[in-house]
């Protein structure tokens, strides 16, 4: 079987290590891209174990397990919301009984319309250890009822828990541990039923390739049922392609919700690594992953909550733009069964090449997929400032004013030079990528900031643009020290708009100041060598010093994963 690897030495810039393999080498097919994972926060993770991620479908309710003390048991079922999917998560709050017991409740699963809840429990009444539980309400805001057990079709004197049920709700996938006829200590089983309204019929083994003599466990069914997500390997139970002692996410796929099940694929790195993941679940609409990082309910390191974005790969001939020669890639291979051009039904594919792939295709023709980044600024109020490319919304501090009106591409951020700037996450590392940074301005002064990284401890953190301190000519600080700074003599702060970019070329070590479209200043001699690990601070300095605030409008600001032409930079600068 012929395998490909390609290496991404990108730190921080979405999927560190890229698979091209066929399905039988038990790694996942590269017709997608994972992100950067990022751990959900204070309001969701504790000191303690946070696991069992549950999405809504719109994203906006997040139910999970956890043992913290302010439970009514060793696990109970905790809820988090937020307004938005660019909002923080609120605390996580504990819907008590009948919910939770003295007892273990745990791995949380919603029905479609939110109104029945599935679980594990451990309480008084049921058949045996861990039981599937389910509770009903009469509307997402109404109370939950007493829960009932589902009886002896599904459950045992073992461990049965961890459901999840299908979109329709005729199937539900669990986990049961030594249960007669599986194939290991603990299977992934799944019972059906004609209505639901109708009992759930005996349940089945899975069988193989799904389940293994290893531990397979934790499944979840995606929205169209075609993909099946499970770990294996816990309680360091190794199944051949793990990456390490501990569990795996794993995933396989089926044609038709009829068809059997294909060979489970590793989902690789970055998701899984040498720690223990587990608990993963899709949201609806396939683009991101949330799982569970470290810990289970039976002891070992804490765990926390994380999530990862999922992106198809559509350009597919990697010319850095979706256009007529991707579409024709995808005619050639029209009716095959190609990982590389099978992006539809978004993101994972199903298996064969056809109008599906054109329609993803088409919600991404003729853009650059070098732009990583893009805060466009045109909001009208509020204090996110939205990436409208990524996902880096930057958070506004102090008390800018929203330009709709007055910005050089439609709206603009004004920044009063006193307390105002902008804050992102992580973005990138800037020592070991190639990367350019572009934005408009007008006004400043000598010495204010334009972009700069934060310090994440030591002397990290650089100025990526700024006005300097003499004329207010282009510079950046990128790189130093042990580098000079890089000075043009173009004036910026002039009260008139502005392109102002940085080209960094990580293969010739050289730095590149444009103004307005043109380059203005370059390096002679190599550079390089410099990091930050900390996110973007627009309208200031990395230690927020009072003299680097940025007096003017920002708009547009953009980042690139790759150099662009002299005719791409002077194209912006229109």
């Amino acid at each position: 079987m012929k395998k490909t690897i390609l290496l991404d030495s990108r730190k921080g810039g979405g999927l560190t290590l890229v698979m091209v393999l066929g399905l039988a080498t038990g790694i996942a097919n590269a017709d997608y891209v994972f992100g950067t994972p990022e751990i959900l926060g204070p309001t969701i993770n504790t000191s303690v174990h946070d696991l069992t991620p549950y999405i809504a479908p719109d994203e906006l309710s997040l139910y999970f397990s956890s043992d913290r003390p302010e439970g009514y048991g060793s696990f109970d079922i905790w809820m988090s919301t937020r307004a938005t999917k660019e909002d923080p998560w609120s605390e996580a709050v504990n819907p008590g009984p009948p919910i939770n017991t003295p007892d273990t409740d745990w791995s949380p699963c919603l029905s479609p319309d939110g109104c029945t809840l599935y679980f594990g429990s451990w309480r008084v009444g049921g058949m045996g250890m861990d039981d599937l539980w389910v509770s009903t309400r009469p509307t997402i805001n109404g109370p939950w009822g007493e829960p009932s057990n589902l009886g002896p079709n599904i459950n045992t004197s073992e461990n049965d828990g961890s459901p999840s049920i299908s979109s329709d709700g005729l199937e539900l996938y669990f986990i049961s541990a030594f249960r007669s006829g599986g194939h290991g200590g603990s299977d992934i089983w799944m019972a059906t039923r004609e209505t639901q309204d109708s009992e759930w019929g005996p349940a089945v083994n899975l069988g193989s390739p799904v389940n293994t003599e290893c531990e397979d466990s934790f499944p979840m069914l995606s929205a169209d049922g075609l993909l099946l997500f499970f770990c294996s390997g816990l309680v360091g139970s190794a199944r051949p392609g793990t990456m390490g002692f501990f569990s795996d996410i794993w995933m396989a796929r089926r044609p038709s919700r009829d068809a059997a099940w294909g060979e489970p694929v590793n989902l690789g790195e970055p998701v899984n690594s040498v720690e223990d993941e587990s608990f993963p679940h899709l949201s609806t609409d396939g683009r991101t992953l949330y799982y569970t990082v470290g810990g289970s309910p039976w002891g070992g390191p804490r765990g926390d909550l994380y999530q990862v974005s999922i992106d198809p790969i559509v350009d597919l001939n990697s010319d850095g733009i979706v256009n007529a020669l991707d579409i024709c890639i995808i005619v050639d291979h029209w009716g095959e069964d190609d990982a590389l051009c099978d992006i539809g039904p978004t993101p994972f594919g199903d298996g064969i090449i056809d109008i599906e792939d054109l329609k993803v295709l088409a919600e991404y023709l003729f853009e650059d997929y070098r732009l990583i980044h893009h805060w466009m600024l045109d909001e009208t109020g509020g204090d996110i400032a939205h990436d409208s490319v990524g996902d880096k919304n930057a958070v506004i501090y102090g008390d800018p004013l929203w330009q709709p009106l007055a910005g050089r591409i439609d709206g603009a951020l004004a920044l009063d030079g006193e307390d105002d700037y902008l804050r992102t996450p992580f973005i990138l590392n800037p020592a070991s990528r190639t990367f350019c940074v572009f934005a408009w301005i007008k006004g400043g002064a000598p010495g204010q900031t334009i972009i700069s990284q934060k310090d994440v401890g030591g002397d990290q953190g650089n100025t990526w643009l700024m006005a300097d301190a003499s004329y207010g000519r282009l510079m950046t600080r990128l790189m130093h020290p042990p580098f000079s700074p890089l000075i043009s003599q173009s004036v910026i702060t002039d009260n008139q708009w502005h392109h102002v970019g940085l080209m960094y070329d990580f293969i010739a070590l050289h730095r590149y100041l444009y103004v307005d479209g043109i380059e203005v200043a370059k390096d002679g001699d190599f550079v390089g060598g410099k990091g930050s690990e900390g996110g973007l601070i627009m309208g200031a300095d990395k230690t927020l010093n009072a003299a680097s605030f940025f007096s003017g409008l920002i708009d547009d600001v953009r980042i690139y994963n790759n150099v662009l032409t002299e005719e791409e930079i002077a194209a912006l600068a229109q």
